[in-house]
């Protein structure tokens, strides 16, 4: 029997909520604590200065869930974070510097890593490795090959790896997705996505010594090591190479892993990217601030991202979203809502969220989020399907890092849409892995 391209997205739909993948089933077979449906859920946070603690708060407001240790390399945020926690809650949490160390307490079933990038694959291992379900923020990898990495540890330890893409977990944008695999605005062939911002210049940082509160060493973990500046911690190493991933990973992948998922697409056969640093040239920031790429996927169809990191004129009266084009309509998308026009554009429908969430801050807190982290723990104590399982979500992490590969070399890069793999370019290729520093290995 033909299948049709509304079969294709129904069938994308249940694999991106690990319905297909036997994720849930093939994992609880395999804890070395059996969890029971009402047990509380021992959990440690790593990277707790800002997103981190965002998401140990929403731990702390799920059922039978306990903060059981908090983990940074810096430690003034440590003694900050454990002494809100105890005022809160009531209970002091245990305080690592270390992962490594805290991943070997036997009384911990899941860890949040939300640390810089570059340590993201490399700590979700680790956690994996001991025995640990994850949750790891977005991007789950610093290069493609990381990915690659990172779901063959996940198969190979058997534990959940949630990745935090949380508006798969928006009821709003799951409704749309599912509309439109329903044929609600007809043959879906294009989709757009964008985010504006208004950030300003990181300076130009000096070699200096080592803030006492800061472990650099530890901070820098499996990275090659450099010198420490005043302008990397804690927030600009987003934009330097070493350690970031550039805007299009930071924030562009929320939006464009929605795209793919309305668009049921794959990888891609070419890449373009146009764009480069036109604001505060003479900083240090290493990636591009305003940045245009689009992907072209089999059958014709295409997503462009649109970023816009320091200019903040926002699209559609938002600072970051998502349009789906269909033969009969077209979708608009966010964290909070969801509106249905038809093709002369009028309104037909329009459902917002019940609980908003954060947009365009670097905190991003909300309701998305709490639903995304019970959903973790749902799939811990139930084994229901993730919302954004490693397997699903490090597809849409490879857009992101061929779309940086595309700006770096030339503007435009063919795909491989079997493997991913860039075809006939050797100095694209050079970017899909890199080298760890010394001890920090073993990521198998």
């Amino acid at each position: 029997m033909k299948k049709t391209r509304r079969d294709f997205i129904k069938k994308s739909s249940l694999a991106a909520a690990g319905l297909t993948t036997g994720i849930g089933c093939s994992t609880a077979k395999s804890y070395n604590r059996i969890i029971g449906a009402n047990d509380t859920i021992h959990v440690g946070v790593a990277g707790i200065n800002s997103r981190g603690n965002a998401l140990r708060n929403t731990v702390t407001k799920l059922a039978n869930t306990n903060v059981h240790a908090l983990c940074d390399v810096d430690s003034k945020v440590l003694e900050k974070r454990i002494a809100e926690h105890k005022k809160a809650k009531g209970n002091n949490p245990k305080g690592y510097k270390d992962i490594r160390n805290m991943i070997e307490d036997k009384n911990i079933d899941a860890v949040i890593i939300a640390t810089p990038d570059h340590s993201h694959a490399p700590f979700s291992i680790y956690a994996l490795q001991a025995g640990k379900h994850v949750y790891c923020e977005k991007p789950c990898s610093q290069n493609p090959h990381e990915g690659e990495l990172l779901i063959a540890a996940q198969k190979k330890y058997g534990k959940l790896v949630q990745i935090g893409n949380q508006q798969r977990s928006a009821p709003t944008s799951q409704l749309a997705v599912k509309e439109i695999g329903d044929g609600v605005i007809g043959h879906v062939y294009e989709a757009k996505c964008w985010y504006a911002n208004n950030r300003g210049t990181i300076g130009n940082g000096k070699l200096a010594s080592v803030p006492e509160h800061l472990d650099w060493d530890l901070w820098q973990g499996p990275a090659p090591r450099r010198p420490y500046k005043d302008n990397y911690v804690h927030y600009n190493w987003h934009w330097f190479r070493h350690w970031g991933t550039g805007e299009i990973c930071n924030n562009g992948l929320h939006e464009m892993d929605i795209c793919r998922w309305a668009l049921g697409a794959e990888n891609p056969n070419k890449v373009t990217s146009q764009g480069g640093r036109f604001h505060f040239t003479e900083d240090d920031w290493e990636f591009f601030d305003t940045q245009i790429v689009r992907f072209e996927f089999e059958g014709g169809k295409s997503l462009t991202w649109e970023g816009r990191s320091c200019n903040g004129r926002k699209q559609y009266e938002r600072g970051r979203g998502v349009m789906i084009y269909g033969t009969d309509g077209a979708i608009m998308v966010d964290r909070n809502n969801y509106i249905l026009f038809d093709r002369s554009g009028k309104e037909v429908k329009n459902e917002s969220e019940k609980q908003l969430s954060q947009t365009t801050n670097i905190v991003g807190a909300g309701g998305l989020t709490d639903y995304h982290m019970q959903n973790f723990f749902q799939g811990i104590r139930v084994s229901e399907a993730l919302h954004s399982p490693v397997v699903i979500a490090n597809v849409s992490n490879h857009l992101c890092h061929l779309g940086n590969m595309a700006q770096d070399n030339g503007g435009s890069i063919d795909v491989d849409s079997a493997t991913g793999k860039v075809v006939g370019n050797k100095a694209a290729m050079k970017a899909w892995s890199r080298d760890y520093e010394n001890g920090w290995g073993n990521l198998s």
